[in-house]
Parts: C-alpha cells; sequence; structure tokens
C-alpha cells in the first residue's frame, strides 16, 4: 500500500493485477486501484478534480484529468473519509500511477492540491 498525506489530506492506495480482465498475447493488462481519501484537518473540503499521470514501460507517459472521481465530487468533514475503486489499463506487465486531487476548502472556497502517492502496477512475479 503507499499512502501520503498532503494539506491533512491522506491517501491510501492499494493495486492489483486482474488477470480474468486481461490478455497478455493481446498487450492488455488491467489493473484495479482502491483509494481511500481521509481529511485529518479540521475543515470540511471537497474532491473537485484529479490529475494522473501514467506511465507503462512500453507506451509513452498518458496524463488523465477530469472532474471528480467515478463521477463524483464527495465533500469529506473533519474526520471523515471516501473510498472507491477504478482501474487502468497498460500495454505492458509494468507501470506507475501517481498525480494529484484539486480540493476545495468548504468554508472559504480556496483550494490545494492532495498528492496522490505513486504506486506501482505490476504482475506478481514480475516484483521478484
Amino acid at each position: 500500500m503507499s499512502t501520503a498525506v498532503s494539506h491533512d489530506i491522506r491517501i491510501s492506495v492499494r493495486a492489483r493485477f486482474e488477470p480474468a480482465q486481461s490478455d497478455p498475447v493481446e498487450g492488455r493488462f488491467i489493473f484495479s486501484y482502491r483509494i481511500t481519501i481521509a481529511n485529518r484537518g479540521s475543515r470540511a473540503v471537497q474532491l473537485m478534480e484529479r490529475t494522473w499521470f501514467i506511465s507503462d514501460s512500453l507506451a509513452p507517459q498518458r496524463r488523465v484529468s477530469g472532474k471528480g472521481v467515478v463521477g463524483a465530487t464527495p465533500e469529506l468533514q473533519p474526520g471523515e473519509q471516501f473510498t472507491y475503486s477504478s482501474f487502468c489499463d497498460l500495454r505492458s506487465a509494468w507501470g506507475r500511477m501517481q498525480g494529484h486531487y484539486l480540493m476545495r476548502h468548504l468554508d472559504d472556497g480556496s483550494t490545494f492540491e492532495a498528492a496522490i502517492p505513486p504506486f506501482d502496477l505490476l504482475l506478481e512475479y514480475a516484483a521478484n
């Protein structure tokens, strides 16, 4: 598990290879990931946007950005957390993701970036 804390927002990520959805012969490797975003601060926040940098050992780096996550822009009161799952497709058995969320304080509308820690996307045998 990878974890980062920035601006009182703790982000934890766990990724895994999904063999049933992948086709290595065709160069299609699917990885799922589960992210928990916890508000450790004293102010309510809302996740507004996401930006990902996706590295694939057989393809150029991709930048993916958009509104919210999985169709939601969750609000987190102090002490609350939000967990979601998503996936990434690669052309190879090894990659890496990292990025940030654009967050907004609900009291005054100010924004900040909360870092998403880098995490590896790899087949279990590739880690040996």
